[in-house]
């Protein structure tokens, strides 16, 4: 196994990077300097590089001495489009209106600091993919990568994930089997009926009315048709009706639109069926017509046994065993590093980033990641490759 304290002689160097990739944040589908930032250096250090997979996807491959396994290891680039709210923060966002507000800016520094560490050793079996991969923030690059041949230009037996995670320190590390990510799905209602004037509601049909039965009723679907063991979270983020400057007229149409989150396949099949049985029930009731669609976006991640005790040795190696947290509980966020865990045996962890600072959490314009994580992290990818590979 190699010196993981050769790190701490570039560390610096990473920290930089980092710095400058969170004040160049750029859309999912749009990095392109981030892209080129991973493509010069991975170069730099000798990793082969491939590029337009997913268009602004990076993957850079590196054999060690002989053996078949191989293994991918992903870090996603892109940023959000969010304003940064933190003025004397050096490295602040030079994008208005984007940042780096879920600290994607450190998994591709960690991943980067991987491969010029196993550049330079080599000690290990086998080959490593290191997969850049663009938007993940709800744009589907994940899958994007997949269509354009990801797996079958760059076949792999195991597919690893981290994120950073508050409220754990930057020496620790949370492993745990089973889901970790939630599915994510979007789901709109739209019910129509005729408008009329707000005087003579007696002759249209009062949509607006029927949408707050609709929403009234919503947490039925949670609270009585799943089954009270089962995790899942159904929530209305829109509704939209009528002129804000039309103070008399009830309109025809209101749209609600929101999101659905489950950990097991078959909850998630029961929120789809129960909210359109909800809106047509409440159309019914009021003799309008609901319109109703669910968008199936993200599944949830849920971890290989194998997988997740290879990651969990990985990380103990690291930060000694009473650092890793084995109870974690999981996450109702998404993450489309669901499209790699449905095709090869996979794992997902979680690195901590420190305590959340004045309340920053993920997707928060005070987030910033902990630069003091970028070590664990760098360490804990290097120790995998070395364990997963080594024959």
């Amino acid at each position: 196994m190699t010196d993981l304290a050769q790190i701490d002689d570039w560390l610096d160097e990473m920290v930089a990077l980092r710095r400058d990739l969170h004040a160049h944040p750029e859309l999912g589908f749009e990095e392109h300097r981030t892209s080129d930032v991973v493509a010069g250096r991975l170069a730099a250090w000798g990793v082969e590089v491939h590029r337009g997979l997913g268009g602004t996807g990076v993957v850079g491959t590196l054999r060690g001495d002989g053996g078949n396994r191989a293994i991918a290891l992903r870090a996603d680039m892109d940023a959000l489009a969010m304003p940064e709210l933190v003025d004397d923060r050096p490295h602040r966002s030079t994008i208005p209106g984007r940042m780096h507000a879920c600290g994607h800016d450190g998994h591709t520094a960690m991943l980067l600091g991987a491969a010029r560490h196993l550049a330079a050793t080599r000690r290990f079996r086998g080959t490593v993919h290191f997969v850049f991969q663009p938007a993940e923030e709800g744009r589907g690059g994940a899958r994007r990568m997949i269509e354009d041949g990801l797996f079958d230009r760059f076949p792999v037996d195991a597919a690893f994930g981290l994120h950073n995670m508050p409220g754990l320190d930057p020496d620790q590390m949370a492993v745990t089997p089973g889901p970790q990510l939630a599915s994510s799905d979007s789901w709109e209602t739209v019910f129509v009926g005729a408008g009329t004037h707000g005087a003579k509601p007696h002759l249209g049909d009062d949509v607006l009315t029927a949408a707050g039965h609709f929403l009234a009723a919503l947490q039925t679907v949670v609270g009585r048709r799943v089954d009270p063991l089962q995790p899942a979270v159904v929530s209305a983020c829109s509704i939209t009706g009528g002129d804000p400057e039309a103070w008399n007229v009830i309109p025809g149409t209101v749209s609600i639109r929101g999101t659905a989150r489950a950990y097991d396949p078959a909850v998630r099949d029961r929120l789809e069926r129960e909210l359109g049985r909800l809106a047509d029930g409440t159309a019914a009731g009021f003799g309008i017509v609901a319109r109703y669609r669910f968008i199936r976006r993200i599944a949830p991640v849920i971890n290989d046994p194998g997988m997740t005790d290879l990651a969990r040795r990985a990380a103990a190696a690291v930060t000694g065993a009473d650092r890793v947290v084995t109870d974690f509980p999981p996450s109702t966020a998404g993450d489309d590093f669901c499209e790699f865990a449905a095709r090869v045996p996979s794992a997902y962890v979680w690195l901590g980033n420190g305590p959340a600072r004045d309340g920053a959490l993920h997707h928060n314009g005070a987030y910033d990641f902990d630069d003091r994580a970028l070590a664990t992290g760098i360490r804990y990818w290097v120790r995998l490759a070395e364990q997963a590979l080594v024959g």
